[in-house]
């Protein structure tokens, strides 16, 4: 055998042995299925599995954020991207679900259809508009995905001005953001509080207008959250903890290079690229787990009377920041604790 026969010999060998490696180390690693919405904030939890070291993430897409929490609860999931809101449902409901990660903020727009004339944040117009609409015995017709964070963004923001949303409008629930846009344009509602990229779509298509962005309330701009199981934390801690840093590495790379994330948008909505671009201006990519705001909401959904019982003790002890903190190696002091 010739020294360069040797060689290739050799070359080959390793080749394949390192190849082999990679296979069994594949083939090792865990499998955890993570669930997502239907949103242009929640879309690219879709690039997690490629940005994944040491888990196999199988993402599956979901209509809404109750969907998803559903699957969690039932076991059918491993992982969530929820939101704030669905957390302190869950909690209020008994469930076993703890926050491990923070995603993108944001998304959320307040829109009127083409027949109300208000100026972007006029709620004193709003408010005559609603007290006209009371006196006549046709209240202004007001929609939000219940359960959705929007719905708690624009209970809030409503609350806040003045306006009770059970008692002085009519509250139409559309459970699927991807129907907003035809609800508002066949005028079956007036206003309605949606999620990006719904929200671009209806002011680019003419549908609706811009009113207000419902920030301005105990929420804030808070959305997203990433949350698991007790048992799951349990069984496979460094899963979850590769999981977390794959939404690491994901918000890091929205923050650089949008691009991905309107690819994305257009591929799971197949909205024009245009339309995803635009709806990326009200959305923060963002892992950090805010602890106050998170009691903050959950004190105003029981004052909105969207939950039952006080759960901010449970809020808080259910926020793990443990993941985070190994994956960042930064304490908790700076993620939001």
């Amino acid at each position: 055998m010739t020294f360069r026969s040797l060689t290739l010999t050799t070359v080959t060998a390793a080749f394949l042995a390192l190849s082999a490696a990679a296979t069994v180390q594949a083939a090792d690693a865990e499998k955890l299925k993570l669930g997502f919405a239907k949103c242009a904030h929640c879309l690219p939890m879709a690039l997690t599995p490629e940005l994944a070291k040491g888990v196999e993430i199988e993402a599956i897409n979901f209509n809404s954020g109750n969907d998803v929490l559903t699957a969690l609860v039932s076991k059918s999931i491993d992982m969530a991207q929820v939101t704030y809101l669905h957390y302190i449902t869950a909690l209020d409901k008994g469930f076993d679900v703890v926050a491990v990660s923070g995603q993108v903020n944001g998304g959320s727009e307040i829109v009127v259809g083409k027949g109300i004339t208000l100026k972007a944040d006029d709620w004193d117009g709003l408010k005559k508009l609603i007290a006209e609409r009371k006196e006549k015995g046709e209240p202004l017709r007001v929609a939000a995905s219940r359960g959705n964070a929007q719905d708690i963004h624009m209970r809030g923001a409503l609350q806040k001005h003045g306006i009770n949303v059970n008692k002085d409008v009519q509250f139409i629930n559309i459970p699927n953001p991807s129907d907003h846009a035809a609800a508002l344009q066949r005028g079956e509602v007036d206003v309605i509080c949606t999620v990006e990229p719904f929200a671009s779509q209806i002011r680019q298509t003419g549908v609706g207008t811009h009113f207000a962005m419902p920030y301005d309330q105990a929420a804030g701009n808070l959305t997203n959250l990433i949350v698991t199981r007790s048992d799951v934390i349990k069984d496979h801690p460094k899963a979850v903890e590769a999981t977390v840093g794959s939404v690491v590495a994901l918000v890091d790379k929205l923050k650089s290079d949008q691009t991905v994330w309107v690819d994305v948008i257009n591929k799971y909505t197949g909205m024009d690229k245009a339309v995803a671009a635009e709806a990326l201006k009200n959305a923060s990519p963002d892992y950090a787990i805010h602890k106050d705001s998170t009691l903050a909401i959950a004190t105003m959904m029981r004052e909105l009377k969207y939950i039952s019982n006080d759960v901010t003790a449970a809020a808080e002890k259910n926020l793990d920041y443990t993941f985070l903190e190994a994956v960042t190696k930064k304490p908790k002091s700076e993620l939001g604790f």
